[in-house]
């Protein structure tokens, strides 16, 4: 089983306009919400391809109870932890041209009691787990080493921690030598310092990850594809390159989220997770809002991997992302 770990949860909301146009009166052309939170859609990634997860989470407020009743209602295993603050809300804008435009509130403070009660909760639902994955973005208040803190202590728990976050926490993070990171262009080229115009550099960021404590790196490229640098059985790493075809975008919201579930699904080593996990993204891609991709969903048979290129070049540079 794998237990996801949301520190920050959010209802999404997703609203398909026609065009963004600042200052005017937009009229939606269809409007959806699900839950949010990254940790949140592993989980629901996971429900959706029937592998056995657990979504640990906190809530409160009217918008936490209402997060709640919309997982439950999709059949969700989840344990859930009351907490002072009000879950925040998220919204949207999805233009036709695949263009997205998200507003996230910063969420709610925890107290210490509080992040030390969901620690506990995570540890108690853990009895047939292996993996945990600690996701997204912090509330206000909360240390950057948060990730680093926890992952230490769930890993002398035994479990292999997987962590999917940005900026201080990420780099915070990897001094607890987790199992797996799952960084995106942004996200490493911030955790490194460098610029990131080819999969040479992917990889050379990817390197720095590794020597800095992560023991496998996941990095999702968005319409560029994913590399995956870890350990070949030998002790020495390897890098794999893989890419999926998308066809029609309907939304990214998410896509990261289910790339990772699928690497999990898929194993979690070698260039036969990295392929489940493209197949996984590429159909939430293709989906709207942050809906989770089904068996239905997806298509292995757009999806190629292989060695890197270095010297391929990468169609969007790095630009300043904050996981949500």
């Amino acid at each position: 089983m794998i237990l996801t770990l949301t520190l920050n949860p959010s209802l999404d909301r997703t609203i398909e306009i026609g065009a963004l146009a600042r200052g005017a009166v937009i009229r939606a052309a269809a409007a959806r919400l699900d839950p949010g939170g990254k940790g949140v859609n592993v989980s629901r990634a996971l429900l959706a391809n029937a592998v056995a997860a657990r979504a640990v989470l906190p809530y409160g407020g009217d918008e936490g109870r209402q997060l709640i009743r919309l997982l439950a209602d999709e059949g969700l295993d989840m344990v859930t932890v009351p907490v002072a603050g009000v879950t925040r809300s998220n919204v949207t804008l999805a233009e036709p041209d695949g263009t997205i435009t998200k507003v996230n509130e910063p969420g709610t403070a925890l107290s210490a009691a509080e992040l030390d009660t969901i620690a506990e909760s995570v540890l108690s639902a853990a009895h047939e787990a292996d993996w945990v994955v600690a996701s997204g973005s912090l509330p206000p208040e909360v240390p950057a080493d948060v990730y680093a803190r926890l992952g230490r202590r769930f890993a002398r728990a035994g479990l292999r921690v997987a962590v999917d976050t940005s900026g201080p926490a990420l780099v915070s993070a990897l001094a607890a030598a987790p199992a797996l990171v799952k960084p995106n262009l942004d996200e490493l080229a911030g955790a490194t310092g460098m610029p990131i115009r080819c999969l040479g550099d992917v990889v050379e960021a990817a390197g720095k990850l590794r020597a800095a404590g992560a023991r496998t790196v996941l990095a999702s490229l968005g319409a560029d594809g994913a590399v995956l640098l870890g350990d070949d059985g030998s002790g020495d790493p390897r890098a794999w390159y893989g890419e999926a075809a998308v066809g029609e975008p309907r939304s990214p919201v998410g896509a990261g989220d289910a790339m990772l579930a699928g690497f999990l699904a898929g194993g979690a080593a070698g260039p036969e997770a990295l392929m489940e996990a493209l197949a996984w993204g590429a159909a939430a891609v293709r989906l709207p809002g942050s809906r989770m991709p089904g068996p239905a969903d997806i298509s292995r048979a757009g999806v190629r991997v292989g060695p890197p290129d270095p010297s391929r070049p990468l169609t969007a540079a790095p630009h300043e992302s904050p996981s949500v």
